[in-house]
């Protein structure tokens, strides 16, 4: 498996697009082969690719806005992920607290997700707790989860499915087919922690990924302590002593 990182976890080193091409050189120096951006701070896609490539970086994907793949946008967020030479892009995670809600995010990434594929390219969807239950104003049967994968594929973030009570090994291998990476992460309750640091049973995240065939663990922490750098030099360590 390969490693990247979520550069989210890394914003507080981040007010600029100097500030992201420097970060890529630390992300690099961490030992990781890959990120997934966070936004861009108007550092255009060729400036980006040409950092990556000298880094000896892979952009694994990207989190965008859900406007970012409707009809009107999505011919350029299609160039962006080329020029960067991804292959796959998607949200993390939208409004789907109504019916009329969740819809729209149906319709505009089942759309996405088609057009997308055409072109070599996986459209993908974050997600959090919610998306595990049914809701109670769902007129369709099933939870938000399978009804988004039926649509698009998913980026598991296996923290938050651990705390919505998933079992992540079966999760993750009876979706296979529909994930494209996972995001490795850990914590106590609601309050994500450094790898090694929390609850999560990550040891059975590791093997199902294994057993699934998932090319990319991916490193995410909503709230590094004390930065981002620091935990995320912590959670490298142990990515590397126990998901190798």
């Amino acid at each position: 498996m390969k490693f990247g990182v979520q550069l989210y976890s890394l914003r507080d080193h981040i007010k600029n697009g100097d500030d992201l091409l420097w970060i890529l050189e630390e992300v690099k120096k961490l030992g990781f082969d890959g990120v997934e951006f966070a936004g861009f701070y108007d550092v255009p896609a060729e400036t980006l690719k040409k950092k990556l490539d000298e880094q000896g970086l892979v952009c694994v994907g990207m989190h965008m806005g859900l406007d970012d793949f409707t009809a009107e946008k999505l011919p350029q967020t299609l160039e962006t992920v080329k020029t960067l030479g991804a292959k796959t892009a998607g949200i993390g995670g939208a409004d789907t607290g109504t019916e009329t809600a969740l819809s729209h995010v149906l319709d505009v990434m089942g759309a996405a997700h088609a057009a997308a594929e055409k072109e070599g390219i996986r459209v993908y969807f974050h997600n959090h707790t919610q998306e595990f239950s049914e809701p109670l104003y769902a007129t369709h049967p099933g939870t938000i989860f399978d009804r988004l994968k039926a649509v698009c594929d998913m980026q598991v973030d296996t923290y938050w499915s651990f705390v919505a009570g998933q079992d992540n090994y079966k999760l993750i291998t009876e979706n296979k087919d529909r994930i494209v990476h996972l995001h490795l992460k850990d914590g106590v309750g609601h309050t994500p922690m450094a790898l090694g640091e929390g609850e999560n049973d990550l040891a059975t995240v590791i093997r199902a990924a294994k057993d699934a065939g998932i090319e990319w663990l991916i490193l995410e922490n909503d709230d590094p302590v004390p930065t981002g750098l620091e935990d995320v030099a912590r959670s490298k360590k142990w990515m590397d002593l126990n998901a190798r």
